[in-house]
């Protein structure tokens, strides 16, 4: 390792907050990552703030403590910041009150409802699409003519693809692209890459960006995320992306590390 690696690694090691994806950073579907007990525990060893931000829309933050507890961790429900929870509060923030059709799960749903939003499917003020496993041709059909009836179109998150057990799943960007096909009106994203979720993320851990590092394993969404927020990226390659992939983008991370378990001191 040279001087430089270890200069950077230090500077990202003194940190007082991180912003971490989960997917590919701390597990694979069902199975913990390498290493990922030790860097949890130097977190709180270190006081260090952490935020655990993913941009499916699928859980709740419950539903999402619960499994990282069936993997052997123990964290609590307010570390846990999704695209659903970033959605609804910009939905929140524009119309307060407002109504949705939604084509998503309970993580979604609920989001919305807790953001003071009722269900809508006769003329929503939005249509709102997030990962969903009751995705069909009836539920895109209504979507359509709702939109075209004048509801604005809002997607949690533009990831094409997500990561299953048997390989890869259709997300978010993917779903609502016959719908935006079929209307010709764009999608406003919320999720990652959209500096909003990192500004989000930032106020919720109560934190400046230069005393912040987003841990990612995606150039695409996790590192231009922290880049056009002006935060310090490290890319793990513990995920998607392989080290001689990295060249390809016209970007590059703050630094790269084999995974988390290479910040646990």
């Amino acid at each position: 390792m040279d001087g430089k690696h270890q200069d950077l690694l230090k500077r990202i090691r003194s940190k007082q907050a991180f912003i971490c994806d989960m997917d590919g950073v701390i597990y694979h579907g069902n199975r913990l990552l390498e290493g990922v007990k030790e860097f949890i525990a130097w977190l709180h060893d270190q006081n260090k703030r952490y935020l655990f931000l993913t941009n499916s829309s699928e859980r709740s933050p419950l539903e999402l403590q619960q499994k990282l507890q069936r993997l052997g961790l123990e964290i609590d429900k307010q570390h846990f910041y999704t695209s659903a929870l970033a959605t609804a509060s910009f939905l929140a923030s524009q119309l307060p009150r407002g109504t949705a059709y939604v084509i998503g799960e309970a993580g979604l749903i609920n989001a919305l409802y807790e953001a003071g939003y009722s269900m809508n499917d006769i003329n929503p003020d939005y249509v709102v699409v997030g990962e969903s496993r009751n995705y069909n041709l009836e539920t895109v059909t209504h979507a359509v003519n709702l939109v075209k009836q004048g509801a604005r179109l809002i997607g949690t998150n533009p990831d094409l693809t997500g990561p299953i057990e048997r390989g890869i799943m259709p997300a978010t960007g993917a779903l609502i692209a016959p719908i935006s096909l079929a209307t010709q009106r764009e999608p406003y994203f919320v999720g990652k890459p959209n500096p909003l979720m990192m500004r989000h993320a930032l106020k919720r851990l109560g934190s400046k960006r230069e005393d912040t590092a987003i841990i990612g394993d995606r150039m695409d969404t996790d590192i231009i995320s922290g880049i056009e927020s002006e935060i310090d990226t490290v890319l793990v390659l513990s995920g998607v992306t392989r080290r001689d992939a990295v060249q390809e983008y016209p970007y590059s991370p703050t630094i790269i590390l084999e995974g988390v378990r290479d910040l646990a001191e």
